[in-house]
């Protein structure tokens, strides 16, 4: 077992002051913003042939990478498929009339989970030692790895139109033969995929439906 990391009482006040700062700075979103990553935002299945920079994905990958996982586990793995050869072994396991999205696509990513997330937690968080938690418990350690890689998948969909890419996610896949294809033993599994790039706006219908906050939410 790896030892405590001593609280650095400096960084903790230095992080505390981070926060407020940026809560002076930026209070909310403008609408516009609102607007990009979710209020007007729609998934896309229609692509124009503008690459997508490498660059940018990694940006993406930085801005995802802060947003909350439980105990900072961080599970989430992101594949992103470019090439040509990579598009035709993943088109094995889309469903027919996900093939063409997936193909036209500049990139599709694969969001996937590291079933042994919980063997990085002295680096991800060093102030407690908590392996125990999941050594020896497979079905909790997959359980907090799906849940918190979803929550990833999530936060990198947005951080990507706000960094001005459009996003289609698809599920319309099997999920055993990707992880056969690409993750053969190694303790990652898929979860969903997402295509990236700049959309072709012809494509779209009118935005479906959502539920009211009287029908979706309560206050108790």
């Amino acid at each position: 077992m790896s030892e405590q990391t001593p609280i650095d009482k400096a960084a903790i006040e230095q992080a505390q002051e981070a926060v407020r700062s940026l809560r002076l700075r930026k209070q909310q979103l403008d609408k516009d913003s609102l607007d990009l990553i979710l209020t007007d935002a729609r998934s896309h299945y229609a692509w124009t042939d503008k690459p997508v920079a490498k660059e940018l994905l990694r940006q993406i990958y930085d801005i995802t990478a802060q947003g909350a996982t439980s105990m900072n586990s961080c599970p989430a793995r992101f594949i992103f498929v470019d090439s040509d050869s990579a598009k035709e072994r993943l088109a094995k396991a889309l469903k027919d009339k996900n093939v063409e999205k997936m193909m036209t696509a500049p990139v599709t990513v694969i969001i996937a989970h590291d079933l042994e997330f919980w063997k990085e937690l002295p680096f991800l968080f060093p102030h407690e030692d908590r392996r125990p938690h999941f050594e020896g418990k497979a079905t909790h350690a997959a359980d907090t790895a799906y849940r918190n890689a979803t929550l990833q998948g999530a936060y990198f969909m947005i951080a990507a139109r706000a960094m001005g890419l459009d996003v289609g996610a698809m599920s319309g896949f099997s999920n055993q033969i990707v992880d056969e294809e690409f993750f053969a033993n190694t303790s990652l599994r898929s979860n969903f995929l997402c295509n990236l790039g700049y959309a072709d706006e012809s494509a779209l219908f009118q935005k479906l439906p959502r539920f009211p906050f009287e029908k979706a939410c309560s206050i108790i």
